[in-house]
């Protein structure tokens, strides 16, 4: 690590300096011991040479060597001979020579003089026993700073390893702890106490993480919510009611028992075209809070949003009897819901009985029937499918045989009223038309569910005789109240459009009457011409040949709409209303808007809106040039 390297360095440094510094004191000390060993020897030698008498120089040099006992000694007469001589000098190492070189320090003879005796002795004093210990001290000097630093060098990466490896393995267990358990306590309290900094940043760092722990589970949690939530009613919506089926009557391991009902608001898609989706997605709310307000009755009891039109009630623990005050109780809601709001009905009920294990797709099935018998009844009635008919093979069927009954007493008596909603011209130039809308009654005279009526006529293969129903009453309502100089448009199913014999009979048909024939607008939604291109483009000739017209209705949804203009060409097209909700504020269906309407425009085809529910909405489209709009805010339908 680097900070050990570091210590390392900074330790190598002091021990390099100790031993400079001891051996320069050391270098000084040996210098001036071998100064004072000249000076002594120097000064004994001059004292005996004082008292030396006559010329036994023998005597001279046994004094000399008694006293001072030189290693090297010369002793040699003015004439240059020599009368003693001897060295006793033993080999030096180089290092010591190097020693002393570096030093300055001379070990080399000195040079005394008498001229009384006409004496020169040269000597060298005896250093074997000094410089053996100078180098005992020197070597001490050397390799004592440098043990003193190994030493710490050695013990701190074990000590210091220890130290780390011990806050390692601490922070290492926190850190897991708090990654298993965000809201537990790091308890990094083991830690040695050169760590408080890091402790410090480990705590902040542990609220931080815990402060967004907790605001993202807070987040999921909301997101989640927000997944099962309906946005319109905020009830639970249809995964949240899988969810629970799933866990608690699909795999419960316990046993439960209760009635499941279908609420189905039959008005909406009627509301949706002749009033707008706002007052669509009102009616909505009122119906859950109304079906809400019945439940809370009964404990336990959930509420579901499962489709755009269908609420789903669990009532846990609640017999097929109870059951029914439940529905008498949410069909006087709705009663008192219709009066208030002049509709032809508000919601039809279908229950069932259910128990653990049974599948959610053959519940859904069962509660589904129950709600296409409770439609042949009054409006808002109720149906409850007890557990003992749930079993048997012809439930679905039996509700079949109701709606059939009640569609041929319909073809059978002319059970139909006509409506009208005008479809408004944008400028003096613009040819439009009214739409016929159509309601069917029961035997009672009560409003049957349009919608209904209609899917059930496409499923038990009556829509034909239903539209020839339709254009036979609408032709002769137009015939006798002598409003043929007016254009009216009338809705036809696909089936109709691709069935040779329809057109061939409407082709009859509105030859007989050609006069009335010109001023009808047949409306053909997007999806059925393109079922088939070939016999949508033979119904639009016949429609021609006959002086009618045809709109495109539900236009714009489709993946081949441009290729309408090129091939079947007809005369109108009728935006569908998810490009005319807030266009105001919508730039791109602005632009997709003007696109349409240019390019329809160069080949002489007119566009219309509808769905119109604002002053603000009709003035961008009328901005666009639109030829006519249509919707709640343009004209309510009305009786024709």
């Amino acid at each position: 690590m680097k900070m050990l390297r570091t210590l390392f360095i900074a330790q190598l440094l002091c021990a390099l300096l100790l031993i400079a510094v001891v051996l320069s004191a050391l270098i000084m000390t040996e210098k001036q011991s071998v100064k004072q060993s000249y000076d002594s020897q120097k000064n004994t030698i001059s004292h005996l040479l004082k008292n030396f008498v006559g010329d036994d120089y023998k005597n001279l040099v046994q004094q000399i060597r008694s006293s001072v006992n030189p290693q090297m000694l010369e002793i040699s007469k003015a004439d240059g001979s020599v009368v003693h001589e001897h060295n006793n000098a033993t080999a030096r190492s180089e290092l010591l020579d190097t020693v002393h070189g570096l030093g300055g320090i001379e070990q080399q003879p000195a040079l005394l003089k008498s001229d009384e005796h006409e004496l020169q002795i040269k000597f060298v004093p005896n250093f074997d026993q000094s410089n053996a210990t100078f180098m005992q001290a020197f070597w001490l000097m050397l390799v004592a700073p440098l043990l003193l630093f190994l030493l710490p060098a050695v013990m701190s990466p074990v000590l210091i390893g220890g130290m780390l490896k011990k806050a390692n393995h601490t922070i290492s267990q926190a850190i897991e702890r708090f990654m298993r358990d965000p809201a537990a306590d790091l308890n990094i309290q083991e830690l040695p106490a050169d760590f408080h900094d890091v402790s410090h940043s480990l705590t902040t760092f542990a609220s931080f993480s815990q402060k967004q722990f907790n605001e993202m589970t807070q987040t999921a949690k909301q997101v989640t919510e927000d997944a099962f939530k309906d946005g319109v009613t905020g009830l639970p919506n249809r995964n949240r009611f899988v969810q629970y089926y799933e866990d608690h009557l699909r795999e419960g391991h316990q046993a439960d028992f209760g009635v499941f009902a279908i609420t189905r608001c039959t008005e909406l898609q009627n509301i949706n075209q002749s009033r707008g989706y706002h007052e669509g997605d009102k009616y909505v709310q009122a119906v859950a809070e109304l079906v809400q307000k019945v439940a809370t009755t009964y404990r336990d009891n959930k509420v579901y949003r499962l489709n755009s039109s269908d609420f789903g009630i669990m009532l846990p623990r609640v017999t097929p009897k109870e059951s029914e005050n439940f529905a008498m109780q949410l069909q006087s809601k709705f009663n008192e819901y219709q009066k208030l709001t002049e509709l032809d009905s508000v919601a039809y009920t279908g229950l069932v009985s259910y128990e653990t294990g049974k599948a959610l797709g053959e519940l859904l099935a069962i509660a589904d029937t129950s709600i296409s018998l409770a439609q042949t009844k009054q409006p808002n009635a109720w149906h409850i499918q007890k557990e003992s008919a749930a079993g048997e093979v012809g439930v679905g069927g039996y509700g079949n045989q109701n709606w059939r009954n009640v569609i041929d007493d319909v073809l059978a008596n002319n059970r139909i009223s006509l409506l009208v909603q005008t479809v408004q011209p944008a400028n003096r130039s613009s040819k439009t038309y009214s739409e016929i809308l159509v309601r069917f009654k029961t035997v009672e005279n009560q409003i049957l569910p349009t919608a209904s009526f209609l899917a059930m006529a496409e499923k038990l293969d009556k829509i034909i005789a239903v539209d020839r129903l339709i254009i036979e009453t609408a032709l002769t309502t137009i015939k006798n109240r002598n409003i043929q100089d007016q254009y009216f448009g009338l809705n036809l199913s696909p089936r109709c459009v691709h069935d040779d014999q329809f057109v061939i009979w409407l082709e009859r048909r509105l030859l007989k009457d050609a006069s009335i024939a010109s001023k009808l607008v047949f409306e053909v939604s997007e999806f059925g011409l393109q079922q088939n291109l070939k016999t949508s483009k033979r119904f639009i000739d016949m429609v021609h040949r006959c002086g009618a017209r045809l709109t495109v209705e539900k236009f714009g949804v489709g993946i081949t709409s441009f290729k309408f203009f090129r091939d079947l060409k007809p005369d109108f097209v009728k935006m569908d209303g998810s490009y005319t909700r807030h266009i105001d504020e919508d730039k791109n269906n602005q632009y997709f808007m003007r696109l349409m309407i240019d390019l329809a425009h160069r080949i002489g085809v007119g566009v219309l809106a509808e769905s119109v529910e604002s002053q603000e909405e009709k003035h961008m489209l009328e901005s666009l040039f639109i030829d006519g709009t249509q919707g709640y805010y343009i004209g309510k339908p009305a009786a024709m």
